[in-house]
């Protein structure tokens, strides 16, 4: 029952933010097809921040009517709008239409506005039903969660997104040259890939469907499993209760030196007890946390990360995706055997997270032109920066999220609004900076030339 339980637990997790990190992966085949290029991943970030209509709805739903929104049904709603939108995403992608004078990706700004609004609502709603399961499921939901950017970004890989070649291009200097003059240049030409985009958004639909089918069997799983620890203590005993024992050591030994084997074993299977409150400067900080980490890893950073990688080459580019999105659930899994809920370690790992993300931001901000271009070490360093990005701040949201599970229910819906508001500030503060101020440049890794 228990391992079943955690298949689900994963698969509803995956739907979670699938539809938004397939489209991540997918831009490098994306932006040769759509008008708006490399300017692509900052329209998308406004675009998804703009969603957080969905768990505003939510959340101020959960504060004026407490109790009488029914999460389940709003999950139902959400996943089904999910499955739906995918299957147009697969159809009307590449329309476009003339909008203040230029050709803008209509169908596809749509489109992904109601993916957003699908996964953005999810942070409101997917976590506080997994209130109604044990604690030790909530883990494995962050694992699926995860998953929901592994998985694209390996088939992605699979796919051959965005390889491309060197090649010399002749060039005719004038109309009146001779046919001898002529000059090359070196060009990038994209290989293709080995399969297609609506391919790609095909396999979108079906990670959806599966989450959904996972929610729909969870409501069905029978709640008697989910007896309690005091339950299996007799209330006559010396013992009234584990926590109770704990707190109070005279309480459950009042005889320490008449202490038998018997006794021991007793003592030795007593579950650990979680601190069952935080301070208002406690909770002020995890909630801090929230916000910075999702605001550099939803919306600073992504906006970016073409600016970042794509100096170092596409195989830098695709490989700090893909591992990146691998440290993602790679992190839960060492979450969930290794729990630290110290928040003097939290704060130490969210620390050393924000410098790799300052770095990964510094080598943007040097584009065309980063630390180390055109060297295996410098493309090393970049991919691994990423990672560690990725994964410290990972794990750091996992132990979030179980620590906050323990404290409320409402505490979980609060952490999704936090998740929502960091998004949401960090996409507003980047999108003028690319396209407004453009302070980041794009290069041809092929015909840049840097200084040595």
């Amino acid at each position: 029952m228990s391992l079943y339980i955690h298949i689900l637990a994963c698969a509803f997790g995956l739907g979670s933010w699938v539809a938004i990190n397939g489209l991540w992966v997918e831009l490098p085949l994306i932006v040769n097809v759509l008008p708006e290029a490399w300017d692509l991943p900052s329209y998308l970030t406004v675009i998804i921040q703009l969603a957080n209509l969905g768990p505003l709805i939510v959340t101020l739903a959960h504060k004026l009517c407490p109790g009488r929104l029914r999460e389940n049904v709003v999950i139902c709603v959400v996943l089904t709008i999910g499955v739906v939108v995918c299957i147009l995403l697969t159809v009307f992608w590449r329309n476009t239409t003339v909008f203040l004078g230029a050709q803008r990706s209509t169908a596809f700004f749509v489109l992904t506005f109601f993916l957003a609004l699908v996964d953005c609502t999810s942070s409101v709603t997917f976590l506080p039903f997994m209130m109604q399961l044990p604690a030790k499921y909530i883990t494995t939901y962050f694992i699926g969660e995860g998953l929901s950017g592994f998985v694209p970004g390996l088939v992605a890989l699979g796919q051959g997104v965005g390889m491309f070649k060197c090649v010399n291009v002749s060039q005719t200097l004038s109309n009146l040259s001779q046919p001898g003059d002529e000059s090359f240049v070196v060009e990038t030409q994209y290989l293709p890939p080995n399969f297609s985009i609506e391919v790609f958004f095909s396999l979108l639909v079906v990670m959806m469907v599966v989450s959904l089918v996972a929610f729909a069997l969870l409501n069905r799983v029978p709640r008697t499993y989910e007896l309690s620890t005091e339950c299996l203590v007799h209330k006559s005993g010396p013992v009234n209760s584990v926590s109770g024992g704990l707190d109070n050591p005279a309480v459950s030994d009042p005889n320490p030196e008449k202490k038998t084997q018997e006794d021991d074993v007793k003592d030795q299977s007593r579950p650990l007890v979680v601190k069952p409150f935080y301070s208002c400067y406690e909770l002020a900080f995890i909630y801090f946390m929230v916000v910075w980490m999702n605001g550099a890893t939803n919306g600073l950073l992504p906006s970016v990360q073409t600016y970042s990688c794509m100096p170092y080459g596409n195989m830098a580019y695709h490989l700090s995706a893909a591992l990146a999105s691998v440290a993602n659930p790679l992190a839960c899994i060492i979450a969930m055997f290794a729990p630290k809920r110290s928040l003097v370690f939290l704060g130490v790992l969210c620390l050393l997270g924000t410098g790799f993300g300052g770095f990964n931001m510094a080598m943007a901000a040097m584009s065309p032109c980063p630390l180390l271009q055109g060297s295996t070490v410098g493309e090393a360093i970049i991919v691994l920066s990423w990672v560690f990005f990725t994964g410290l701040l990972s794990y750091v949201k996992v132990m979030v999220g179980v620590i906050l599970r323990d404290q409320s229910h409402n505490a979980l819906v609060w952490c999704g609004a936090a998740v929502q508001l960091g998004s949401l500030v960090g996409s507003l503060i980047m999108f003028p900076l690319v396209n407004i101020y453009h302070l980041f440049q794009s290069g041809d890794f092929c015909s840049t030339k840097c200084p040595l």
